[in-house]
């Protein structure tokens, strides 16, 4: 059997696609880890303390690329589910998107550390109306963070039209919002409850939920603003 036939039927049995999805999962959480474990070490020997908030924003710069690699992997495994090459898959979409992601990430670093460092300080004179403002404006930023990260993981778009681009796909596409916020809040309770490092291994599963609540969003954008 010639290796182009071998390829063609692979997948069409439930053992082979789980078993495929399985080492995607497995490579590119690998891959994640090696590449954030520089600032994945760090936070977690940082106290959880405010004083620290901006060192866990400089903590968190790595993971953003590296999930953003786990997206553009995870991806293509979904156009051709015979492809078996995850890890070439993670470091082509590292290469494309590191510049593209930090562009983003960094200023809503700045901002949400801004807004963690006012609520925790607890500064007197805020009023309550106030830090609820922050507390919303805080969630609806790492909602269109997500946005912002898919499409510049799975896209080559401009900055600002990135940045246009996630906005206007939080009114747009209310589901895919609604289900990004489910995710984001799981995570954030696995956080709180548990460690940053549980987090962080199941980032690859996380990447994967995101990827296909978001499937209407990606459709939208490659029919309506690619040519």
């Amino acid at each position: 059997m010639s290796e182009k036939a071998t390829s063609r039927d692979f997948g069409t049995g439930p053992l082979a696609r789980v078993s495929a999805l399985v080492y995607t999962l497995l490579v590119t959480e690998g891959l994640f880890l090696l590449t954030a474990a520089p600032g994945l070490v760090l936070l977690l020997l940082l106290d959880r303390d405010a004083s620290n908030l901006p060192l866990d924003a400089l903590c968190l710069l790595p993971a953003g690329p590296a999930a953003s690699a786990v997206l553009f992997a995870l991806h293509r495994r979904q156009s051709d589910l015979a492809d078996l090459s995850p890890a070439a898959a993670f470091w082509r979409g590292y290469r494309l998107n590191a510049v593209g992601v930090l562009r983003v990430l960094v200023p809503w670093l700045a901002g949400l550390t801004m807004i963690a460092m006012t609520l925790a300080h607890r500064t007197g004179g805020v009023p309550g109306w106030w830090r609820v403002l922050l507390v919303v404006i805080a969630i609806a930023a790492t909602l269109w963070l997500v946005n912002a990260l898919m499409i510049t993981s799975l896209f080559a778009f401009r900055t600002v039209d990135v940045a246009r681009l996630a906005g206007y796909f939080l009114g747009r596409t209310p589901l895919v919002t609604i289900g990004n916020a489910g995710g984001l809040l799981a995570a954030a309770i696995l956080t709180a409850y548990g460690t940053e490092a549980l987090t962080a291994l199941l980032c690859t599963a996380f990447c994967l939920a995101l990827l296909s609540n978001s499937r209407t969003m990606i459709e939208q954008v490659r029919t309506d603003f690619t040519a």
